[in-house]
């Protein structure tokens, strides 16, 4: 038993997302316009890829936006703390300007990609979140009958270290992999045989059929473009 396909779905928008807040592992609910992008995001994806099981970081923002999917398709959602947003412990809660006001070099370290000397106090290295979250993921995967789909419900950070390290590559230097938008996917496929790395990536921050502009200003906006947008291809 192995999954072939894995597909990891970022979380919909929050208030934080909107105020510039770092979330990290902090447990912050989806706001109106990320209900509606996890609604949306669901009836997209559903489409697309129909899961055998649908794996969620344990945080409401993740969970929420998983059962949006899995309730579709009549599954349940198995959650995970190791999937996790990154930590970044004392910096949580914070705009980068107030991060940067309190820890003027760290901050300016991990701005500049240099996590070694950028780790926020109490927080992750970029290796230790890649590390808990590839192996929940490769987990899971196992359980999965055979070139079945695993999809993975977590966060922006997690989802783009966790491909990193599928991809085997140093997630600590490492950073040819952009951030997903709320509510987007990566579509990762097994390579197969010895092959390495032992996954490719298919497509990468997937999404419902918006511009960028009316995904982020939600329902009204959105509603009004999916009448005029109608058989368009995902951005």
């Amino acid at each position: 038993m192995a999954a072939g396909t894995v597909v990891m779905l970022r979380h919909g928008r929050t208030s934080w997302n909107v105020g510039e807040r770092l979330q990290g592992q902090t447990d912050i609910d989806l706001d109106e316009v990320g209900r509606w992008q996890a609604a949306e995001a669901a009836a997209c994806l559903v489409r697309t890829h129909r899961a055998s099981l649908v794996v969620s970081s344990d945080l409401a923002r993740a969970a929420d936006t998983a059962a949006a999917y899995a309730s579709l398709l009549g599954l349940d959602v198995v959650t995970d703390a190791r999937l996790r947003e990154r930590a970044f412990g004392e910096w949580e809660g914070l705009t980068g300007a107030e991060i940067s006001a309190r820890w003027p070099e760290q901050y300016a370290a991990w701005r500049a990609g240099h996590d070694e000397d950028g780790v926020p106090p109490g927080g992750e290295t970029r290796r230790e979140a890649a590390a808990r979250f590839h192996a929940a993921v490769e987990e899971h995967a196992a359980s999965v009958p055979d070139d079945g789909t695993l999809v993975v419900v977590s966060h922006g950070a997690a989802i783009t270290l966790g491909v990193t390290a599928m991809l085997g590559l140093d997630p600590q230097r490492w950073r040819g992999v952009v951030g997903l938008t709320n509510a987007h996917w990566s579509q990762l496929r097994r390579s197969g045989g010895d092959a390495e790395p032992a996954w490719r990536v298919v497509a990468h921050n997937v999404g419902a059929a918006y511009t960028p502009e009316a995904w982020h200003a939600g329902p009204e906006t959105g509603a009004e473009q999916e009448s005029d947008t109608a058989g368009l291809s995902t951005h």
